[in-house]
């Protein structure tokens, strides 16, 4: 897939408010400073379109990013550590679920966790919680750029070993680096044959 064209469209905190249209949509998630929006960035080839900040939990909203004018890019908030009160985390979480589960338009998450991290029971609890509602996603092994591919592979074989007793089978994954682009030729090609897959199908909001 070629990206001709990467327009910021709207911000908002109800899937409601989310844009009317049928155009399908892939959001993008993960626990804070995983590398959500420089990872974004790279897949658009655009330097400053999805906020990076070396502040942890920086996006707060439902971001839609316009793509191709084709599809939607939808950056949400990441979980975790940020620093904020637990009201705003309370909120933030009921804004995220409510977008994942009623969304109609969501044909895949991407589920974003760090290469060189174990994994937390945070991230186990929230991909379980994805499965349980039946909501189709993809894991994304970012900073791949920062250790050895031997190092990597440990951290997937952690992941497999956690996941095996709720997953048969383990969850399409790929490894990618905001960095040296690493990725973007495979996560691109991806999105693309979901929206062949997709295309005959009508969405009703």
């Amino acid at each position: 897939m070629r990206i001709t064209s990467a327009t910021f469209l709207q911000s908002n905190t109800n899937y409601k408010q989310c844009p009317q249209d049928k155009r399908l949509e892939f959001a993008y998630i993960g626990r804070s400073n995983v590398g959500k929006s420089s990872l974004i960035n790279m897949l658009l080839h655009r330097k400053k379109l999805a906020k990076t900040s070396s502040i942890p939990g920086k996006t707060q909203l439902i971001n839609h990013f316009l793509i191709n004018n084709s599809f939607y890019i939808v950056d949400l908030p990441g979980y975790g550590w940020a620093k904020s009160s637990k009201k705003n985390k309370k909120i933030w979480q009921k804004m995220v679920e409510n977008y994942i589960v009623y969304r109609k338009n969501l044909v895949c998450m991407f589920l974003l966790f760090d290469s060189r991290l174990s994994p937390q029971q945070i991230d186990i609890s929230f991909l379980n919680w994805l499965g349980k509602n039946n909501i189709p996603f993809t894991i994304l092994f970012t900073k791949i750029d920062k250790q050895t591919p031997y190092k990597t592979q440990i951290t997937i074989d952690r992941w497999k070993k956690n996941l095996t007793d709720n997953w048969e089978i383990f969850p399409t994954y790929f490894l990618c680096s905001a960095k040296n682009n690493l990725g973007r030729t495979q996560i691109l090609s991806y999105i693309e044959n979901i929206i062949q897959k997709n295309k005959n199908i009508t969405l009703h909001n």
